[in-house]
């Protein structure tokens, strides 16, 4: 398969997504590469700068990834999710990843072309006139409900996407030499009861980030998930243990 296996000091994987590709995924680091099922082609390796790794925001420690796209005949499509904060400023973000030839441009498409009340799809810009890239379809999953709501879903939130999607590739979880083939679709939470605007666009840039390092990592592990089964717990519900009067789980 030809990619750096580390082989090359200083150097980690690095390809390219083009029209009708697929991907192997690979990191540099300590973990290993992960192949997606496929031809493999071509790929290039580029010597990776030095820099800061981030903290994940959850008790685990640090660690840098690379995003490392390899072309071959398998679909890409890069899924991460995200919560940080809490209270009513809490940011939950959704993120889809993948090229503008395949099913995620045809998802990124339709959505932007099929608003609903409420609910209008749009780009997520650094500025007007500087969208984000990977160009990035900011989807709200609160339906406006007042005047404030909106100004914090198009104002702050968005402001929290954009600049979390140029930090992830700021921070190679996204090659840029890849930006421009692929498209990013971002499902965003903004409670209507949300107050503070700087808390909002905080969470969400953080979000936004960890979300796409997550799909890139292939997270989360299944063994992660069968540990959590018993109890799920999100910040509106937590499971506790069955009671001894109430009929067991179906099996």
């Amino acid at each position: 398969m030809p990619f750096n296996n580390g082989s090359v000091p200083g150097l980690s994987p690095l390809c390219c997504l083009r029209r009708g590709a697929g991907a192997v995924i690979a990191f540099s680091g300590a973990d290993p590469p992960r192949p997606v099922p496929g031809r493999s082609g071509r790929c290039r390796a580029r010597r990776e700068r030095p820099g800061p790794s981030r903290s994940l925001g959850v008790g685990q420690p640090a660690r840098r990834v690379t995003l490392v796209i390899m072309r071959d005949d398998a679909p890409v499509m890069l899924i991460g999710e995200s919560f940080i904060g809490a209270g009513a400023d809490a940011a939950h973000i959704n993120t889809v990843l993948g090229h503008r030839a395949g099913p995620v441009g045809a998802a990124w498409a339709s959505a932007l072309a099929s608003p609903r009340p409420g609910h209008t799809a749009f780009l997520a810009v650094l500025r007007p006139g500087l969208p984000a890239k990977p160009l990035t379809l900011f989807v709200n999953k609160a339906s406006i409900a007042s005047d404030e709501h909106g100004a914090l879903t198009w104002g702050a939130a968005q402001a929290g996407v954009a600049g979390g999607v140029a930090d992830a590739v700021a921070d190679e979880i996204i090659s840029a030499a890849d930006a421009d083939e692929l498209l990013l679709i971002v499902a965003v939470w903004v409670n209507p009861a949300a107050r503070d605007a700087e808390l909002v666009y905080r969470n969400n840039r953080t979000a936004t980030r960890e979300a796409l390092r997550a799909g890139a990592a292939g997270g989360p592990a299944v063994a992660d998930v069968l540990a959590g089964r018993e109890y799920p717990a999100n910040p509106y519900y937590s499971a506790s243990p069955l009671s001894p009067d109430l009929p067991p789980l179906a099996q």
